[in-house]
């Protein structure tokens, strides 16, 4: 019979997939990033413990398109500034993803808050748009136009924290104690220019980032960059410390029933 590409592989083939994905070339991505500062008491309030918050209540969107031959791929990335003891990096709140196999890949591995949505990069001329979507709804939006070239930086690194867990069979908690990863990347660009524009929030009930808003708007940037990363558990969480802050994963059906912060727009 004809061999079932279900059945199990043999040690060479895994070995050969291995070798493969440990070759990979630079991959670039063209993408829009926008840093603001927000309100603090937001942030220290998404932030699960043993995460805290830094000395400035920052956050970072990523929009970026990536080129993958044959698999275009739009990821995005909204994240805020958080401290894990003595290390600082970014606590990503929500991951939009065009395809389901990043998607997979990053959560199952990593524990990435990804989610299937719309990406978008778009630049005619100096006019620079870039949006992340779910729901029908554009819930970040960078506008803007590009004003002139920046110096391309040094090589950096740069530390993502992911937690790492699967809900329970039975509905209540989880089915074995969540840990705390740290995702190092160390980042490339060859090309990196300024953008003047603004940052708009749009409410959405199941990507609530309206709640941090933009108070301060620190840079807007699109560039040319790759990246490599890796990942590592740090320690195992406190179970009962993380479930009040899994629905940030999901998209929750209670989740509709939360009303705005009063005064938001």
């Amino acid at each position: 019979m004809t061999r079932a590409r279900y059945g199990a592989r043999t040690e060479r083939e895994v070995s050969a997939t291995r070798t493969a994905s440990a070759r990979l070339p630079d991959i670039w991505s063209t993408g829009v990033v926008a840093v603001w500062e927000t309100d603090p008491d937001a942030v220290a309030a998404v932030l699960p413990p043993p995460l805290k918050p830094t000395g400035l209540p920052l956050v970072r969107v990523n929009i970026s398109t990536v080129d993958l031959p044959g698999y275009p791929l739009g990821a995005g990335s909204f994240a805020v500034a958080a401290a894990h003891g003595t290390v600082e990096g970014w606590y990503p709140l929500v991951m939009p993803m065009t395809h389901e196999r990043a998607l997979t890949g990053g959560r199952e591995v990593f524990g990435e808050p990804k989610k299937l949505g719309e990406v978008t990069v778009e630049r005619d001329g100096p006019a620079v748009r870039a949006a992340l979507a779910r729901h029908g709804i554009a819930f970040v939006e960078v506008r803007g136009a590009v004003s002139g070239e920046l110096p391309v930086p040094e090589p950096s690194r740069k530390t993502d924290f992911y937690f790492k867990f699967l809900p329970a069979v039975d509905g209540s908690g989880f089915d074995t104690d969540p840990v705390l990863v740290h995702c190092v990347r160390h980042e490339k660009v060859r090309r990196l220019e300024r953008i003047g524009g603004d940052v708009v929030l749009r409410e959405s009930a199941y990507d609530p980032v309206a709640d941090l808003p933009v108070l301060r708007l620190r840079e807007i940037t699109i560039g040319e960059k790759t990246s490599d990363q890796s990942g590592r558990v740090v320690e195992r969480v406190n179970a009962q410390a993380l479930l009040p802050y899994i629905h940030q994963r999901y998209d929750d059906p209670l989740q509709i029933l939360d009303a705005p912060p009063e005064g938001s727009h």
